[in-house]
């Protein structure tokens, strides 16, 4: 890697792809990372040898155009996450993820801070029944289940009557979230041609149920978190946006949960079953589909099972954020709560020119002139950008820089990997415990759990592997970015409790 200024790099290789890493020399570059994108980078070399060796494969050229690195790079699977990835020619669903649509929503509330913490214990004893112990209270037929996954949020938006005196519809605000859309991106909605197979058996019954699956945090580092505003730092920004100094927000990180691993499994097989088979298959295990000619068919299934996947996304953190209102109503009074953003970081973005840019744990940052037509057209995007667990997270606007495909970091990013957390130290993982506020489905004390040195240790490792010390400094991480001219700072928010599930 070759150093360009003081805040990117950029990475030779044999494909001669343009790759800019961002990070300043503040930041930790992980060698297993850079040997990863190498590896995904040869991708390249297979396009190349299946355009030429299956004539007519590809409607053109195939072609990886340009890689951006976001600084919070670090080893995924097979693809490193914070890699931007812009094509021609062709998709590849595995620069993405399996959690598709994984991103962030933000809302900001009208409750006090000091009625916040004046009533912790009881609010976490409700967050832990709604979120852990079958209080979610979701409940949806065959017509609201298509709805959502054909049509997103519009879809479940407007059929959110159909049972409004039962579970979550009962508190269901729907003309404050019909005028939310307007803060989703594309809405929330991307219109799909019917559903993939895969969720047959999710739709296919006439009775109502009680959803499992909907209102799902995930795991790993995904969270609910209530947040307080510590600094605004683009006054004109963040009133425009409805963020004030010392507001309790709420932020969340989630994705499709459970619907992700069918998609991916299907959207894999359909790309082998369309390979050509006198083709050996790629040595690193990454597939395209190209986007063009004679599998026009395959890519509307592809898109088909994409949009369900993402639309449940955008469903999960909208119930997420009810959810959690509703503990808080419930625990401290009627209030109000207000969405700035959200915005999924694992997804493909079908651009007019008609190239593909592939995000995978990194957050659209798009600048005014991209964000023309929304609420943001004189502002740019908003950008969430979590720390780790127990430390501050920061709001951003998006500035379009082109060298870095108008995407930022989605988080601080791990400095090492789940195993190596798990190594931590056990005093520094109890004096964390006990500075900071988390809810999980096991209460450690329960006295039914206390006894239990077992179940104890697991959930110690569920921790430890989140914990703040396995994840980069969000500060130089952001300050990389600012630097570029990727994002500018709008507020910094500290965090007072986390949802883990």
């Amino acid at each position: 890697m070759k150093r360009i200024n003081a805040f990117s790099l950029s990475l030779d290789n044999a494909e001669g792809i343009p790759v800019r890493v961002f990070a300043n020399e503040s930041v930790r570059i992980e060698a297993k990372a850079v040997d990863e994108l190498r590896d995904f980078l040869s991708l390249q070399t297979n396009l190349t040898a299946m355009h030429s060796a299956a004539e007519g494969f590809f409607g053109e050229s195939p072609e990886i155009q340009q890689v951006s690195i976001s600084p919070d790079f670090h080893k995924g699977a097979g693809i490193p996450i914070g890699t931007a990835m812009l094509s021609k020619g062709f998709v590849a669903p595995q620069a993405i993820g399996k959690d598709v649509n994984c991103g962030m929503r933000l809302l900001v509330t009208d409750w006090d801070i000091e009625e916040i913490k004046a009533k912790l214990p009881q609010l976490k004893k409700k967050i832990r029944h709604v979120f852990f112990e079958g209080g979610r209270g979701i409940v949806l037929d065959r017509v609201q289940k298509l709805a959502l996954l054909e049509q997103g949020l519009i879809g479940l938006v407007s059929e959110a009557g159909r049972h409004a005196d039962k579970g979550i519809w009962q508190d269901f605000r729907q003309a404050e979230e019909e005028k939310d859309l307007a803060r989703v991106t594309g809405m929330g909605s991307l219109q799909a041609a019917g559903i993939f197979d895969g969720l047959r058996n999710y739709v296919d019954h006439d009775h109502l149920s009680w959803d499992s699956q909907l209102g799902s945090i995930g795991g790993g580092n995904h969270f609910v978190e209530i947040q307080q505003v510590e600094a605004v730092l683009d006054g004109p920004t963040a009133y425009a946006w409805g963020i004030r100094p010392g507001a309790v927000v709420v932020m969340i990180h989630s994705g499709c949960v459970s619907i992700g691993h069918p998609v991916s499994s299907y959207l894999k097989d359909l790309m082998r079953s369309h390979y050509p088979g006198h083709v050996a298959y790629p040595a690193n295990g990454i597939f395209a589909l190209p986007s063009s000619g004679r599998h026009a068919e395959a890519m509307a299934l592809f898109r088909m099972a994409l949009y369900n996947a993402a639309n449940f996304a955008f469903a999960n953190r909208l119930l997420l954020g009810i959810m959690l209102r509703n503990c808080m109503e419930a625990c401290i009074g009627p209030g109000q709560t207000n969405l700035v953003y959200d915005s999924g970081h694992n997804m493909i973005e079908e651009r007019p020119d008609g190239s593909f840019l592939h995000r995978k744990g990194a957050a659209p940052a798009r600048g005014p002139k991209e964000m023309s037509g929304t609420p943001f057209e004189w502002t740019g995007e908003p950008v969430l950008i979590p720390g780790s667990m127990g430390s501050a997270s920061y709001v951003m606007a998006g500035m379009g820089n082109p060298d870095a495909l108008s995407s930022a970091s989605h988080g601080a990013g791990r400095s090492m990997s789940r195993g190596d957390a798990l190594q931590g130290d056990e005093e520094r993982l109890q004096a964390f415990l006990k500075e900071f506020h988390i809810v999980t489905p096991i209460d450690p004390n329960d006295p039914m759990i206390r006894g239990r040195r077992d179940i104890l240790q697991k959930w110690e490792q569920g921790i430890l592997q989140e914990a703040p010390w396995a994840f980069k400094d969000v500060g130089p991480v952001v300050q990389t970015q600012v630097d570029a001219g990727i994002v500018r700072p709008v507020a910094k928010l500290s965090p007072i409790l986390t949802v883990k599930g």
